[in-house]
């Protein structure tokens, strides 16, 4: 088994974190590899930004789906997520469509952490779309006072809120650059914490064994 995890960002630093992350989970159990989007914005924060990142994203899938068996989009906006469920024949998973969903099955509520209030409005419509909203308890955001923190801070301030004050039983990492941190919170917090990188190649690999994909039978038919 391959599994292709697109970065819908140009960033090299964080390609090779999401690759770090997702290679220490698999242990060598199947194979991995991880791509930055060609043409794509340095950072995804902006819907223009996904709107660019959409023409690398579909490059990468047609390059790539004769030799990979499935696809992870490691954006936790799930950029353009619907379009590559359509063009490719193989699974797509979005890691944060992955993340809340495992969250969903995981606790009685769950918040998604970030480290800005920019993000906030995109969390709570991700939510809705995906039909979770009514086991959200939150998606929290480092407070403006505390302009002063490392990003690091900034989440473990988020994620005390979250469980602390909106009664969280699970935690969302609500970056794709906050991989890796997942065990250290819930060290701290005594709660499940959620990697979407980590939560995706679950669901991509398991899809894979079981031989199952995308339906083409109406939403995802191109040709419906």
């Amino acid at each position: 088994m391959k599994i292709l995890i697109i970065n819908p960002n140009s960033s090299q630093e964080m390609t090779g974190k999401i690759k770090e992350t997702a290679l220490d989970f698999v242990t060598g159990a199947f194979e991995v590899d991880c791509l930055p989007t060609p043409g794509a914005p340095y950072y995804i924060e902006t819907y223009e930004d996904q709107l660019k990142a959409a023409p690398g994203m579909i490059q990468l899938v047609r390059e790539n789906e004769e030799t990979c068996d499935a696809f992870i989009i490691a954006c936790h906006c799930d950029p353009n997520l619907d379009a590559m469920k359509e063009i490719a024949t193989k699974p797509v998973v979005g890691i944060g469509e992955a993340s809340m969903k495992i969250a969903s099955m995981l606790g009685h509520s769950f918040s998604v952490v970030t480290d800005t209030s920019h993000s906030i409005p995109n969390k709570e419509a991700l939510v809705r779309k995906y039909q979770l909203q009514n086991m959200l308890a939150s998606a929290r955001a480092s407070r403006i006072e505390s302009e002063g923190l490392s990003f690091d801070e900034k989440i473990f301030q988020s994620a005390e809120v979250a469980v602390k004050e909106d009664n969280a039983e699970v935690l969302v990492l609500g970056c794709a650059g906050m991989t890796g941190m997942d065990k250290r919170l819930q060290e701290q917090f005594g709660v499940p914490v959620l990697d979407g990188v980590v939560c995706a190649l679950i669901i991509a690999s398991g899809l894979v064994k079981y031989g199952v994909s995308t339906s083409k039978a109406r939403r995802y038919n191109a040709l419906y």
